[in-house]
């Protein structure tokens, strides 16, 4: 099978997928979707009908462009020369991947995305804020995201310090119509406020608002990017065999169904980030009543001997780059279906975000599930609620009992064992084949600790055969949380928290300088809240407590792994 800038290599798998294409094509789903046929996945519209709105995301949007165009020109005509884009999940992800992918154009706004209640972080970036060249851009659909909230607060008090009555125009609202934010925006006599399509979810937003105002900002083309994203929604429009979304959802459907339902992505590093942005989306859209499929993204290539048979490995790649030619032939020689797709260049990500919408809804019908909603979410977010009101009211967190504390790291859960790496490698002894391992790092993400759990996770694999991802937390939870308590429960989840050197409060209410909790409270009580709801649904989870001494907490349990 060939589609544009795509080889798909499929081995044995080709025969089946070819049949589910045929019946996909009985059923007309292709022409369903496009008329937002909602009994594709559910016989109930609920949470089906009114996420839609994605379809017609890209010709919208192009209507729009002038008044983001407006409100960029008047900032950097007014010495604007940064924006904190304040989200989470689906409202900072897209983003961040054109952000880290674009750059900033000369002249226009330096946007950093924040999106960790860690203090460190909160720290980090209060140091590094001049109130008087800074745009805020709080970010929220339902404009009640806690974190997103807590961010507001806690920046708008921050630059009321240093502006007063000139803070609000240094603040733009991204919602929905309707919500608490917009109304938010409205008292605070915001600079402005853009009211997206209420029909378009959280992670199917990369190109309305969400997506591209912030892009904007930065003096990308949003234009040229929508125009890419245009080509590959017409193509997403055949009903045939030639539309690549449907090839593409087919593939992800059936081999997820046959058992291969570790997505591995290797990307090239120019658009690296993007892997970010399509672990939300196919992990919150797919995990749930058992089933779902995992994307594995940030995992540095390895031999074909270090995968089990649960993998399918998708090369995201650049026009005139075969870097990874010998391993892609490598895998394909060894069994795994292989998907190589060939970017022209950078603004082609306009396309892939399409492209991925269309194929995950795809998938959705051949797992029977409903792509649009997130019932395994709101566990977490009802057990944090819980824990804050009792904080709150007793001024202390819920008492948890440890298993063990040796040299500076308290565990919680998990085997007995005499040692925090002896707890570990007996708690991987629970591997099955089909596991897998999310690392939950309720820490200060730094470079630095990208590259410590970028070598447990390639330990992990390298020892066991098991894919694994990487989540910061509290951003996982808008990200992977969904499937870790909605799949079939094959995780293992592994959590690591830390001292905070120093904690930051956040204000009750803008009126007030009061506090009742703090940015460390808060990401304590997200941590514990996960930790109860993945208990409750059935799933092994360990956390390491790692005190004061991140680092070493680490590499004492990465050296486990190798005695």
């Amino acid at each position: 099978m060939f589609t544009p800038n795509c080889h798909i290599r499929l081995g044995n798998y080709q025969h089946q997928v070819d049949t589910v294409l045929v019946e996909l094509k009985k059923n007309r789903i292709i022409e369903r979707i496009w008329s937002k046929d909602y009994t594709v996945w559910k016989p109930d519209p609920a949470e089906i009908s009114n996420r839609l709105g994605w379809l017609e995301s890209p010709l919208n949007m192009n209507e729009d462009i002038n008044r983001i165009e407006q409100l960029a020109g008047e900032l950097r005509a007014e010495g604007f020369t940064h924006a904190l884009l304040l989200g989470m999940g689906g409202s900072s992800l897209a983003p961040e991947v054109l952000r880290k992918t674009f750059g900033v154009s000369k002249g226009y706004l330096d946007l950093a995305v924040f999106d960790s209640t860690d203090p460190a972080y909160v720290l980090y970036h209060t140091k590094r804020l001049d109130p008087e060249k800074t745009l805020f851009v709080v970010s929220s659909k339902s404009g009640t995201t806690v974190e997103t909230i807590s961010f507001f607060k806690y920046f708008y008090s921050l630059v009321w310090d240093v502006l007063g009555d000139r803070t609000g125009k240094h603040f733009v609202a991204i919602t929905d119509p309707g919500s608490s934010l917009a109304d938010l925006a409205d008292r605070h006599s915001f600079r402005a406020t853009f009211l997206n399509d209420p029909n378009i979810g959280g992670r199917y937003s990369a190109l309305s608002y969400f997506g591209l105002l912030p892009a904007m900002l930065t003096g990308m083309d949003v234009g040229k990017l929508l125009a890419r994203s245009m080509d590959i929604l017409k193509c997403c429009r055949n009903s045939d065999h030639d539309n690549i979304g449907l090839s593409l959802g087919a593939i992800m459907g059936s081999l997820a169904m046959a058992g291969r339902d570790k997505l591995t992505l290797i990307i090239r590093p120019e658009i690296s980030s993007f892997g970010n942005w399509l672990e939300q989306l196919i992990a919150e859209s797919t995990g749930k009543k058992g089933r779902g499929i995992l994307p594995v993204t940030g995992e540095p290539a390895g031999s074909p001997d270090m995968y089990g048979n649960d993998r399918f490995f998708i090369f995201l790649n650049l026009e005139g780059e075969g870097a990874y030619e010998p391993a892609l032939k490598a895998l394909e020689d060894a069994g795994h279906p292989v998907i190589d797709i060939h970017l022209k260049d950078l603004y082609d990500l306009g396309g892939q975000f399409f492209l991925w919408e269309m194929a995950t809804a795809v998938a959705g019908h051949i797992l029977q599930i409903n792509p649009f909603d997130q019932p395994d979410v709101e566990a977490s977010k009802k057990l944090s609620r819980r824990m804050v009101d009792e904080y709150v009211k007793k001024g202390t967190l819920p008492t948890e009992t440890s298993t063990l504390c040796y040299g500076g790291i308290t565990v919680y859960g998990g085997p007995k064992a005499r040692t925090p790496g002896k707890v570990l490698t007996a708690f991987m002894e629970q591997a099955t084949p089909d596991s897998y391992v999310a690392l939950q790092a309720y820490i200060q993400p730094t470079d630095k600790m990208d590259d410590a759990l970028k070598e447990l996770r390639v330990r992990i694999r390298d020892r066991y055969k098991l894919a694994t991802s990487v989540g910061y937390g509290p951003r996982y939870l808008h990200s992977t949380g969904q499937l870790h308590k909605g799949d079939s429960g094959k995780g293992l989840f592994i959590q690591f928290t830390a001292d905070d050197v120093r904690d930051v409060s956040i204000p009750d209410n803008l009126e007030s300088a009061t506090s009742s909790m703090s940015f460390g409270v808060l990401k304590m009580v997200q941590a514990m809240g996960d930790r109860q709801a993945l208990l409750n649904a059935g799933r092994q989870v360990v956390r390491f407590h790692l005190g004061q001494d991140i680092s070493g907490g680490i590499k004492h349990l990465t050296e486990a792994l190798v005695r």
